[in-house]
């Protein structure tokens, strides 16, 4: 199927009509609903950025049973991770040392009245992926905070077989496309790890650290999701994490003590994911304050801008 740009989808979003939203909607619900609810194994390609890797993953799901999930990359370097209930037991490879929650496979709670406020969206027909007859569906932004995503969903389960996310421009950030998915056989037996699978546990994260900061700007629709303590991006320091959504995209926010160390502000971009840093001095000494996410760059930026130490605010 041809990709439509989303630009030409947002001069239009005028004349869609409301069935046509309610249909979105209704087919939002039982996607969420079928990774919910249902097991399946497959296996998948992954691009971002012009590189592509290929993976396979197993999916345990049911009324009563805990939500299990195994990714294992297939080629290049070895990586391998397994969540329960959306949260990370263990990772391998690089995914050791930086993954708490995976992007690459979200476990999602949508909410299509909640999304409806900052995405149209919008049904654009039929297409086929991996042998399977799917319906195509386009949450496109009502503002330039956040990216589009065009979604192949499966007409007989409503599993997402094919993901395109892409900026205001139409331009391919990511995407996620299934070449084979099994949902008839049993229970899938591969999801314990291997033995290089190594744990991942988060710190307990300090109420006085959870809660001495805030963001003076934040874009339309997100709000504050939890805080973490998380491996800082510029070093190999825990330090307190803010995350933030709006029910489909998410970003994170750390700040680092620099204890007198000389770094640089950074704004870069792979893929959908930015990453912005910038130097903030408090009168406890200066911080790095990074934004992290599949956000424009733009909006990132903003949103370090705009971050504030609750101490120097009440002074």
């Amino acid at each position: 199927m041809r990709f439509i740009p989303f630009g030409v989808l947002l001069l239009g979003s005028w004349l869609a009509l409301p069935a046509a939203a309610d249909e979105g909607s209704v087919m939002l619900q039982r996607l969420a609903d079928a990774e919910r609810t249902l097991s399946f194994q497959g296996t998948f390609v992954y691009e971002r950025n012009g590189s592509f890797s290929t993976h396979s993953i197993w999916h345990q799901a049911g009324e009563g049973v805990a939500l299990r999930e195994r990714l294992l990359q297939l080629d290049g370097s070895a990586q391998e991770v397994v969540r329960v209930d959306g949260q990370v037991q263990c990772a391998s490879g690089a995914l050791a040392d930086q993954l708490i929650d995976s992007q690459l496979w979200p476990a999602r709670a949508l909410n299509a009245e909640q999304l409806s406020e900052w995405y149209e969206l919008r049904v654009l027909g039929k297409s086929r992926v991996a042998g399977r007859a799917t319906d195509v569906l386009a949450l496109v932004p009502r503002d330039q905070h956040r990216y589009g995503i065009e979604l192949h969903l499966d007409q007989q389960t409503g599993l997402p077989l094919k993901s395109l996310l892409v900026n205001d421009k139409g331009q391919l950030l990511e995407r996620l496309q299934f070449t084979q998915l099994e949902t008839d056989a049993p229970v899938p037996s591969n999801l314990e790890p291997s033995a290089g699978c190594r744990p991942v546990r988060l710190g307990p994260v300090q109420a006085q650290a959870a809660e001495a900061w805030r963001s003076d700007w934040l874009p339309p629709g997100f709000s504050l999701s939890s805080v973490t303590q998380r491996r800082s991006p510029a070093s190999d320091e825990l330090v307190a994490c803010q995350v933030y959504g709006d029910g489909l995209a998410r970003f994170s926010v750390f700040m680092e003590p620099l204890r007198g160390e000389a770094v640089e502000d950074v704004r870069t971009q792979l893929g959908p994911t930015v990453a912005v840093s910038r130097r903030l001095k408090t009168r406890d000494g200066d911080v790095m304050v990074t934004v992290v996410g599949e956000i424009p760059l733009g909006t990132a930026e903003r949103v370090a801008l705009s971050m504030r130490s609750l101490g120097e605010v009440a002074q």
